[in-house]
């Protein structure tokens, strides 16, 4: 069998149960989650790195200062999404 047939038998999610149609959703939905999660941990890392580390790192430590605003950033950042879960959520419940 070459590989475009084992493709597209591959594909064929008609043959799938129920069950497992379901649980492939979840899978697929668990998978959505941890990208999106990946994306804000990237972004939150460039966000804070760029605002927060003004030099280089020779010893491999930030400085004081740079520690300080690294963990201010960090905590602003998540309770910014917060506010932004909880609101939605808010929202969703009013509909």
């Amino acid at each position: 069998m070459d590989t475009s047939s084992l493709s597209q038998s591959n594909l064929d999610l008609s043959k799938l149960s129920d069950y497992d149609k379901r649980d492939l959703q979840q899978q697929i939905g668990n998978e959505m989650q941890k990208v999106k999660l990946q994306e804000s941990i990237h972004n939150l890392t460039d966000i804070c790195w760029t605002k927060c580390i003004t030099g280089g790192i020779s010893n491999g430590k930030l400085s004081g200062k740079e520690e300080s605003c690294t963990t201010n950033c960090v905590e602003r950042f998540l309770e910014a999404n917060m506010a932004v879960l909880k609101h939605l959520e808010q929202m969703r419940g009013e509909m």
